[in-house]
């Protein structure tokens, strides 16, 4: 059973997840930002909820304990159990369960005196009933409408609430694929977890063999996100310093999810009227998302980010270098059983465009708002580029001192020819 221990505020347990399972596991005298009792409590929790997935290393510095997820055995995103495991007062679990028997045996809409009148006979039976007062009760009320789990009709000024339709579930392949894939994917996961309630546990067809697992923890705040979309929207977001040492306030008008296909890293991008250009939040980095106005200026908005795409390599969109874009050019040689090497070239170049100069030679070329972005991926192709260039003459010395130091850290010749 999940520890017990009531859950106020979920940013609090993201960024327990993020200290103890994406960072590293911090120890009790390397965790600061609480007592020691609270380091005890909230690991406690976590290892309730992902105790399978947890293993230890003894180490001269002591027992290491990290997070392991094999996807050959783990199908589903184990970090999901931190949206499913919500704890409840005895009055919030006993007022759930009387208003979901109470609105599923009504033929007809509720009024809130109803509703009240039948909570109150439900209880009548026991020596000492736990009675909800109206005040508690139209807050619950409020928050099923809000949550989607009941309806209203207005009859007159009084309001009404029934039973939301329960609707077809989707096909458990789709649910099962897209709650892994999706930068929402804890939504399929509910979903699928009712259809296999009904129907059974469904079979599972799916293996990853990139399992992007830690954007689940932030699921609500790409969620808020995606409904200020689709409302075109504007939003208030708070985010945190790389270091999370320094809050900051930020006015955008949100435009688009973008998640690495790297390292399953997701940003917004958004833009900012105060520098009036568009550029890149970490969802990592934001913790709350307040609407604002509708933006009049939405479609717009989407349409410049549309135009600056196919100069974007990652989520940067300002040259460092002061020009529009910076230019980049690599050429690669390989032998003639090695065919790969250009296929790889032709299915990684994203905005990029590659040409065979040879049956053994090709070159990969590009114009894009910010060449370090390609820099990581550059150097896996470091033992068979022969010339390079970039218009960013800085970064292109920065380029080949970095070769230059790498031959003299491992003692070999031929790095000052670079």
């Amino acid at each position: 059973m999940a520890y017990t221990e009531l859950i106020k505020n979920f940013n609090r347990i993201r960024d327990y997840m993020r200290e103890f399972y994406v960072y590293g596991f911090k120890s009790r005298d390397g965790f600061t930002q609480k007592s020691a009792r609270s380091y005890d409590d909230e690991r406690r929790r976590l290892e309730s909820w992902l105790g399978d997935y947890m293993q230890f290393r003894q180490t001269p510095a002591g027992k290491t304990v990290f997070l392991s997820v094999d996807s050959r055995l783990c199908r589903h995103n184990p970090l999901y159990k931190a949206w499913k495991t919500k704890s409840f007062t005895d009055g919030d679990i006993t007022l759930h369960f009387i208003l979901m028997d109470i609105v599923a045996q009504a033929k007809e809409a509720l009024s809130v005196r109803e509703i009240m009148e039948q909570t109150d006979a439900y209880l009548s039976g026991f020596p000492d009933p736990r009675l909800t007062d109206e005040s508690t009760l139209r807050k619950k009320l409020r928050e099923y409408v809000t949550e989607g789990i009941l309806t209203t009709e207005k009859h007159g000024k009084s309001l009404y609430y029934k039973r939301t339709p329960d609707t077809a579930c989707y096909d458990t392949d789709v649910l099962d694929f897209f709650s892994e894939v999706s930068c929402c994917g804890v939504i399929g996961s509910f979903l699928l977890d009712k259809a296999d309630f009904i129907n059974g546990p469904h079979r599972d067809h799916f293996t990853f063999k990139h399992h992007y697992i830690t954007g689940a923890m932030d699921s609500e705040i790409v969620c808020q996100l995606l409904l200020a979309m689709q409302e075109k929207r504007g939003v208030t977001l708070i985010t945190t310093g790389k270091n999370r040492d320094h809050i900051s306030e930020s006015r955008v008008v949100p435009l688009r999810i973008m998640i690495s296909v790297q390292n399953g890293r997701q940003y917004l991008m958004a833009f900012t009227p105060g520098s009036n250009r568009i550029r890149s939040f970490r969802t990592d980095h934001i913790l709350s998302v307040t609407p604002g106005e509708i933006s009049g200026r939405f479609d717009e908005l989407r349409e410049t980010l549309n135009g600056m795409r196919p100069h974007m390599w990652g989520v940067s969109t300002q040259s460092r270098s002061g020009r529009r874009t910076e230019e980049v050019t690599f050429t690669v040689r390989y032998e003639e059983d090695e065919p790969y090497i250009h296929q790889r070239l032709e299915r990684e170049k994203r905005c990029g465009t590659v040409e065979r100069v040879d049956g053994c030679t090709s070159r990969f070329s590009a114009s894009v708002y910010d060449a370090s972005e390609l820099i990581p991926w550059i150097r896996t192709f470091l033992c068979r580029i022969t010339e390079i260039h970039f218009s960013n003459a800085a970064l292109e010395a920065q380029f080949k001192e970095d070769i230059r130091e790498m031959y003299r850290l491992y003692g070999l010749e031929g790095g000052e020819s670079i």
